[in-house]
């Protein structure tokens, strides 16, 4: 479960209790627009790691409800709770009009932990089911399936009592109004604060007897909710001096939480948040450029010590490759063990980026560790690629019960017995103990939940290991490899965790960028690297194929070309929730990454198409920025306009870069509105921009990059099929640089040319006017005034390394 800050005491992690709102009703909302920091305080003692099998292996049912004729993997796994659930509808929603009866929303997502806590303690519950039964509407959201229905409930909890989480437990009046709300509640009273059975008394009896005062106290949180996040530009552009110093300013807050020890940004628990990442390395760029050399490798040690941490930690799943949500101690070791998708998109991206930088293939190494554990586990045979991976499985095939981390886990005896002779050099490399390795930490494990087992981690790099063992790298490496692949069979035949195979837009979008460059960013890998199990070692190709299997998919299913409409996920069909901001914003930027990294415009078509059908339906014209929901849906209460920068990107930061992005493309008028429309955007979150800059640093990206005088484009004309092409590519993406678009033509394909003489005219000339004879032509460029064409390697990546393009009109 991914939790958000919360004022509870460690004891209670998420049950945010806030009686009586019922005798407040006219208390004012106090919201300062932030989503609170992603952050998850240390498990309460209560709560069990274990949990009873969500599905059992009766062919029968004792009860079955209206979720068992649901696609979510959420909803069905509560389809034979012994609560009346509804789906979100109006099937529920005219029950609860019809007998003015108050509504129970609980709302989660199939591999959260804390969600399967309380569906074990209280709604499999008898009792509590005949509460929830006789006294109130039950209705269960995936929070994946329906963002929006989450987001307002969830920016009321947190407004109103300072924290929030999955699951999201919330009270509403029939007109769907919160009245109430918390988190995860355990059944019974303890520690003197209110068990989930107390809760529901509560709240029948103020129903009962305070109804009319609650109504007018929720109708007054929604009108107060909606006034605040109703923000509107002042002006039409953000001022020059916020625009160029907003880099500078969040890099010197994040560097000021920087954890020198462990690394990242912050203390325990430590989240991945990418997003800091890549604002360090912008502005780390930007300060090498300026000629503050000292300065730019300080923030580019800050990420690579932290990026190095989390690869070591048990935060990475060195077995099967990928990375845990996060872990509980500020070392990395110990983690929440579910998997999500949005995580190994950013964070291949992030290696991807640090690697181009450094060029050390560690971080080369990583990325094709998180993409390689994708196409093992993660992706259809359509190449649709899954949301998640459950933290909880069983220890053994037929337990009754399950366990956080069962899947992951070993003890010393298990390793030994599997590697025999190697046993010895690997339990030192991953620290591997009899006793159980989770204590490096007071918060890895304070209630010895995994007392005897352990967690993999690496507490020194492979190169100090290989000296102290008397083996070269690559024979210690070769014998690490080989032992992980040895660990990796047994494993597999584990109960494995529950996999979510519910296709998500936006996080597909995020997937697709990371598949992309990948294709082209490793092909500047040193010659014949070495790769060892878990990373597969493919040609670096194989990626883009994946990414445009994946975006052939959503194209295919997911996507009305007629009505220009997107579907929010698929399973077992597409889903009923629209396409929202965020998965507009993230597809059009990874449909960029696939045109910028594999050439096919039709990518880029798909991509301006889109935007237009986001200007369309989620633009706020007037006000500026952009709604996370179209506004068609009368039960979805409030619209939003999100900024916030956390485990995933804002809609409205990607926007703003994927529009920056688009006006280099594009000519004259049509080049102008994206500008302006991301100029727009940008100032309407200027007081964030100037007050809580450290929760947008993606924002602070691209309006540094808008602040830039002219854009480079690096236009390469020729035979899009020819080995020469490629290289030429791949020569072009060998270089870290945000502020760049590559731009990629076939002069001989008329329909590509046709839509360059649509689009603009001008790259359409560049590519007409490059050598005939040449099967690939570079031309360096800044607002299309470009330096002399260029056909030899060498010579490109000498004009692409120098800090100003000499430019003569094309």
């Amino acid at each position: 479960m991914a939790l958000v800050r919360s004022t509870a005491p460690p004891l209670f992690s998420s049950s945010a209790f806030f009686f009586f709102l019922s005798s407040h009703p006219a208390r004012r909302i106090q919201l300062s627009r932030v989503s609170p920091l992603l952050f998850s305080p240390r498990r309460p003692i209560h709560a069990h790691r274990i949990l009873a099998m969500a599905e059992t292996s009766s062919p029968t049912h004792r009860h079955t409800n209206r979720l068992a004729s649901e696609h979510s993997p959420y909803l069905l796994q509560h389809a034979h709770n012994p609560v009346d659930w509804y789906p979100w509808g109006e099937e529920a929603f005219e029950k609860a009009r019809r007998g003015n009866i108050p509504i129970f929303l609980s709302i989660g997502y199939s591999t959260c932990h804390w969600c399967h806590v309380m569906e074990v303690e209280s709604f499999e519950n008898e009792e509590v089911a005949r509460m929830l039964n006789d006294w109130f509407v039950s209705i269960k959201v995936d929070r994946e399936e329906r963002p929006d229905v989450d987001k307002v409930y969830m920016t009321y909890v947190q407004a109103l009592y300072g924290g929030g989480g999955w699951p999201l437990s919330v009270f509403l009046s029939p007109s769907l109004k919160p009245l109430m709300g918390g988190t995860y509640f355990p059944p019974d009273d303890k520690y003197g604060r209110p068990g989930f059975k107390t809760v529901l008394r509560k709240v029948k009896e103020a129903w009962e007897n305070k109804s009319e005062m609650l109504e007018k106290g929720a109708t007054l949180a929604i009108e107060q909710l909606s006034e605040a996040l109703s923000t509107t530009a002042n002006s039409c552009k953000l001022s020059d001096d916020l625009s160029e110093n907003s880099t500078e300013r969040c890099a010197e807050q994040l560097a000021s939480g920087y954890d020198p020890k462990f690394g990242g940004f912050g203390s325990a628990p430590k989240f991945p948040r990418p997003v800091e990442a890549n604002l360090m390395l912008y502005e780390s760029k930007k300060l090498m450029e300026n000629g503050k050399e000292a300065e730019a490798n300080t923030y580019l040690k800050m990420v690579c010590h932290s990026l190095q941490c989390m690869a070591r930690g048990g935060v990475h799943d060195h077995i099967g490759g990928g990375f845990h949500r996060y872990s509980v101690d500020e070392c990395w070791h110990v983690p929440h063990f579910e998997k999500m998708l949005y995580d190994q998109g950013q964070l291949a991206n992030v290696y991807l980026d640090t690697f181009l930088i450094t060029q050390d293939n560690f971080y080369a190494s990583v990325a094709r560790d998180i993409l390689d554990y994708l196409r093992r586990d993660m992706i259809g045979k359509e190449g649709e690629i899954y949301s998640a991976e459950d933290a909880d499985s069983a220890e053994y095939e037929g337990a009754s019960r399950k366990k956080e981390g069962a899947f992951y886990i070993w003890t010393s005896k298990e390793v030994e017995d599997i590697l025999g002779d190697s046993a010895s050099l690997f339990k030192s490399h991953y620290y591997i103990k009899l006793s159980g390795n989770c204590d490096l930490s007071r918060m890895s494990d304070p209630h010895n939940e995994f007392k005897g087992q352990n967690v993999l981690i690496e507490r020194k790099d492979v190169p100090s290991m290989a000296v102290k063992s008397g083996l070269s790298v690559d024979e210690y490496s070769h014998v690490l490899g080989s032992c992980r692949q040895r660990l990796f069979d047994v494993r597999s035949k584990r109960p494995r965790p529950h996999l979510d195979d519910k296709v998500i837009v936006s996080w597909n979008g995020l997937a697709i960028s990371a598949f992309a460059r990948a294709s082209k960013i490793l092909k500047a890998e040193a010659k014949e690297p070495k790769f060892f199990f878990p990373v597969v070692g493919c040609d670096p190709s194989e990626y883009l194929d994946v990414a445009e299997k994946a975006a052939s998919f959503i194209k295919s299913k997911l996507y009305d070309p007629h009505t220009h409409r997107l579907r929010h996920s698929f399973r077992n069909g597409p889903s009923t929730a629209p396409g929202f901001l965020d998965d507009h914003a993230f597809l059009i930027s990874g449909l960029l990454d696939l045109y910028e990294y594999g050439g096919k415009t039709e990518w880029l078509s798909w991509a301006i198409e889109l935007q237009a059908a986001q200007d369309e339906l989620f633009l706020d014209k007037e006000g500026g920025g952009y709604f996370n929901t179209p506004g068609e849906d009368p039960s979805v209460l409030l619209r939003l306009k999100e900024d916030y920068d956390g485990a995933e990107p804002s809609g409205n930061s990607i926007s703003a870069i994927n529009l920056i992005r688009l006006s280099s493309l594009v000519s004259s008028e049509r080049s102008n509105n994206y500008k302006r429309t991301a100029e727009h955007l940008l100032a309407v979150f200027e007081k964030r921009l100037k007050e809580q800059i450290i929760a947008v640093p993606l924002m602070c990206c691209a309006a540094d990059m808008l602040s830039q005088p002219c854009r480079k484009q690096v236009v390469l004309a020729g035979d899009k099929s020819s080995a020469e092409f490629d290289a030429m590519v791949a020569a072009v993406h060998a270089f870290y640089d945000p502020n760049r678009m590559v731009i990629l033509i076939d002069p001989s394909d008329k329909e590509e040319m046709e839509f360059w003489d649509n689009n603009n005219a001008n790259l359409g000339l560049i590519a007409k006017n490059s050598p005939k004879d040449k099967k690939a032509t570079a031309h360096v460029c800044r607002d299309f005034i470009c330096s002399a064409p260029v056909t030899d390697l060498d010579a490109l990546r000498l004009l692409l390394s120098k800090k100003t393009v000499s430019t003569s009109s094309s």
